[in-house]
């Protein structure tokens, strides 16, 4: 028979609850795990919740609950404590139990069905593909996918959708940044006026260098008829108030000059951009079901559409040439232009496109994953929805999560970041350097909305201050104690079998207690969308387990009590595997 010990221990609650307050017996019976291990295995403050109503002390309600408890096997001991809570401590049958349950289910426990199935999107990543991802879009897919892995272990239909800002500014600067390099290849004068606001790093030289070698001389231009309409550089020194004028220029004049050969230079760059990013993702372990195009909201209407919806009904107006979205009426701090003056539609106006587009492919629940310098675009984003007549409320089918910088540490040195500059250690480099478990593990460390410092030399470590290496090491060494054991596969399978009556002592008891929480820790951080709450829970199942390991054999003479511990410390690795899987770390079976 499967007990499950909160269900069995609210049952006997309800029942004292019938006869100490029939009329108030529809009371939800809450219990809790208490943070004190002599608190016992589980608290209730039933008593509390009571008081008012009864206009009694706590105490004495707790007192009266807990001689109404019907008996039960699975319970040793109740009492009393505090200001009226009632605290249980369980058999220790009970308490062992769900060493059987975990070889039972094996990859299946702490699964639970929260989702119920629905549909889910969550989109995450997303960077411009300008360039090589760096360590910050490191963390938001780490992150992402963690959550993702969670949800679907939750029950939820999970999709996965990188959105790919393939039109816009950020394309053509790239596609200038390329232009500009490669004419260099023919005249250097072009590397010493090669504009500081434009992409600088080695990739960009790389792709113009490519494109010389298939197309020679093609896209060349002269100087004088590229920089006929670009504005001068200011005299003054430090002035740089004109260089997004000078580079857009610049762009218009790519486009003028080349013509086919401009969409082909465009399209060059994001082709390999985007490969090279979904390459270092795939290789991350991160994995899309869906790469959404930007551009084609556009050829397919879908941005025209959203705005002739908002101006219908009644959310747009009309200044200086320009269209506006109300979005002051839905909490933002000022109103938004959806449609410029020159007939140009913004990214405002197409990121209301795809969110819409979201609730028609029929998601129930959308999680976008933004960086935290993108906290005010949130109020305008639900608005706009709200606007169209969709529900784009606080609790509706829209979350966001802001994910906050990485800062990245070589001992006392900070290292330096800028897109642009080409000054920034790659996702592809740090996980060269430290390995993609270190990786995942390390972006687990902290909530999404707090900064992380990355340190390089303890993610590199091999010692119990290095969580991955900690968290790995105690798999390793179960799996190293089932070799010395030599059980075959057949034998392994039959642990779930196993009388777990010997496993009595206080160190097997509280990994037990400990993997008896996997389920709540699930649910909880699923609710709650924080996979960093399963990377601390492995750290102390880990903790818990090599304290165990360093205090007691294993391989004992006694085979009864051998066989019980070998069956605890296979729950133990199977609960591993499955935390470790949803933070996509490997479970290495030597270190």
């Amino acid at each position: 028979m499967t007990v499950d010990p909160k269900s069995h221990l609210a049952e006997l609650l309800g029942v004292a609850l019938a006869s100490v307050a029939p009329e108030l017996r529809e009371t939800a019976i809450l219990l809790e795990r208490p943070k004190q291990a002599s608190h016992g295995d589980f608290a209730s403050n039933l008593a509390l919740q009571l008081a008012k109503a009864l206009k009694a002390n706590p105490r004495e309600i707790a007192q009266r609950l807990v001689r109404e408890l019907p008996v039960s096997p699975w319970v040793d001991k109740v009492e009393v404590a505090g200001a009226g809570f009632i605290n249980f401590h369980l058999s220790t049958a009970l308490r062992s139990r769900v060493v059987a349950e975990v070889l039972a289910r094996g990859a299946d426990f702490g699964r639970c069905r929260i989702g119920g199935g629905r549909k889910l999107q969550i989109e995450f990543v997303s960077a411009n593909p300008t360039g090589p991802l760096h360590v910050g879009h490191g963390r938001g897919a780490a992150l992402g996918a963690s959550l993702a892995n969670l949800l679907s272990f939750a029950g939820w239909a999970v999709t996965r959708e990188y959105y790919v800002n393939d039109a816009g500014r950020q394309m053509d600067i790239l596609a200038v940044s390329t232009w500009l390099r490669y004419l260099a290849l023919f005249d250097a004068g072009w590397n010493e006026t090669f504009p500081p606001n434009a992409y600088q790093g080695d990739y960009v030289a790389a792709m113009a260098a490519q494109i010389r070698a298939a197309h020679g001389e093609r896209f060349v231009q002269p100087v004088a008829a590229v920089l006929a309409e670009v504005p001068v550089p200011k005299d003054e020194v430090g002035d740089v108030s004109n260089l997004e004028e000078r580079l857009d220029a610049l762009i218009a004049a790519g486009k003028r000059l080349l013509g086919e050969g401009w969409d082909y230079i465009h399209q060059y760059a994001l082709t390999e951009q985007l490969a090279d990013g979904r390459a270092d993702l795939e290789e991350f372990g991160v994995h899309f079901d869906v790469w959404f195009s930007e551009r084609s909201l556009y050829d397919t209407g879908m941005v025209a559409r959203a705005v002739e919806r908002l101006e219908a009904n009644g959310h747009i107006y009309v200044q200086d040439g320009a269209k506006w979205f109300r979005s002051t009426q839905f909490g933002d701090e000022k109103d938004r232009v959806v449609q410029r003056d020159n007939g140009l539609y913004t990214y405002f106006a197409s990121d209301i496109a795809y969110h819409c587009n979201k609730l028609e492919r029929g998601f129930e629940k959308i999680i976008d994953l933004w960086g935290a310098d993108h906290h005010g675009y949130i109020p305008r984003v639900r608005g706009a929805l709200q606007a169209m007549g969709c529900d784009g409320r606080e609790g509706g089918p829209l979350d966001v999560l802001l994910v906050q910088f990485v800062a990245l540490w070589r001992g006392k040195e900070k290292l330096a970041m800028s897109t642009r500059a080409g000054q920034y250690v790659t996702l592809r480099d740090l996980r060269q350097e430290v390995g993609n478990d270190a990786c995942r593990f390390f972006y687990m460390l902290r909530k999404a909305e707090q900064a992380l410092d990355f340190d390089l030399e303890l993610a590199k470590s091999q010692s119990n201050d290095n969580p991955v290496y900690y968290v790995q090491y105690a798999h390793a060494r179960v799996c190293s104690v089932l070799n010395q054991w030599g059980g075959d596969a057949a034998e392994l399978a039959g642990l779930a079998g196993t009388d777990l009556a010997p496993l009595a002592g206080e160190r097997e008891l509280a990994l037990c207690a400990r993997l008896a929480t996997f389920p709540e820790i699930v649910e909880d951080a699923a609710v709650n969308y924080a996979p960093q709450v399963i990377a601390f829970y492995l750290k102390d199942l880990a903790g818990d387990f090599h304290s165990y390991y360093n205090a007691e054999r294993i391989l004992v003479e006694d085979a009864a009590l051998r066989a019980a511990r070998l069956a605890l410390a296979a729950a133990v690795r199977q609960v591993l595997r499955n935390g470790l899987g949803i933070l996509g770390v490997s479970t290495p079976e030597s270190m």
